[in-house]
């Protein structure tokens, strides 16, 4: 075998791997700190244990060395405990530049007494304005709790303890635009009392400092992305590819929303006065 048959064998196989299906929960190998220091970004537990920590100085956010496209995100998040007031904690997908694709999972701090909000948001092509808040049905300052962010062909899902709480259904066809940028995971904490609590009512309060989110057990089954023209079978074939919401899901998805549901875009004619997007008809 000459010189040339190896290289061209060594690059396809190379474009090969880099969209293969990967699982992992290593903080250390699969993250990099893309603002803060690591006083605010600390790893523990071999790796499985990620703490993000805001106080006067600085807050932080990590990001994985990897983009996907397409995939199932899944984090246990215990959040900060006592007054959190104006503090935001994320778990989201996120492409680079400007005009970017995002799946947006924020909870919003509050005083000890009162809940935390779960902010969701959906950009395409750097359009947001797509929120809808959620009460959660547990105190997510006590304990772990599984966060999932799928994103396939169809639609994308946003669960909760495996509770589907939201669905962006891919409406190409309609003329709704779709995410389809290359997108990064990404977890942060920071500064957020001009919006997050009260509508900005409601500042924080520094001697409470400082203030720390956990994140655990992360689980990426996911296409990295290549510059490939074709995506592996391993990744077209995995269950989280083809996945829309089952008839048991759509019953826990309109629980959630019927109960826990507190603002959504769909039905806010302030936000769009002059009528909704148009997958809220379709929806």
């Amino acid at each position: 075998m000459d010189t040339n048959t190896k290289f061209s064998i060594f690059l396809i196989l190379y474009s090969y791997l880099t969209i293969i299906s990967v699982s992992g929960n290593n903080f250390s190998s699969e993250f990099e700190i893309a603002w803060g220091d690591t006083a605010h970004a600390k790893v523990a537990s071999n790796g499985s244990l990620l703490l993000l920590t805001l106080d006067q100085t600085s807050g932080a956010r990590v990001q994985t060395y990897n983009e996907f496209q397409y995939g199932r995100l899944d984090m246990q998040i215990k959040l900060v405990p006592g007054n959190s007031e104006g503090v935001v904690a994320t778990f989201y997908l996120s492409s680079d530049g400007s005009n970017q694709d995002e799946i947006d999972m924020e909870f919003l701090g509050n005083y000890e007494s009162k809940q935390y909000i779960l902010h969701t948001n959906i950009w395409t092509q750097g359009t947001g304005a797509r929120e809808q808040q959620f009460h959660l049905w547990f105190d997510p300052r006590i304990d772990f709790h599984n966060y999932s962010l799928l994103w396939n062909p169809q639609n994308i899902i946003l669960y909760v303890d495996s509770t589907p709480i939201r669905v962006f259904k891919n409406y190409t066809s309609k003329g709704v635009k779709y995410l389809y940028q290359p997108m990064r995971t990404i977890m942060s904490i920071w500064n957020g009392e001009i919006w997050a609590t009260d509508n900005g009512n409601t500042k924080i309060d520094w001697s409470q400092s400082p203030f720390t989110s956990y994140y655990a057990n992360y689980m990426q089954n996911a296409c990295i992305y290549s510059n490939s023209s074709s995506m592996d079978s391993s990744c077209t074939k995995s269950e989280w590819f083809n996945h829309t919401l089952s008839s048991d899901e759509q019953e826990k998805l309109t629980d959630v929303q019927n109960n826990y549901m507190i603002a959504n875009y769909c039905t806010n004619q302030y936000l769009y006065p002059n009528g909704f997007p148009p997958e809220c008809y379709l929806s």
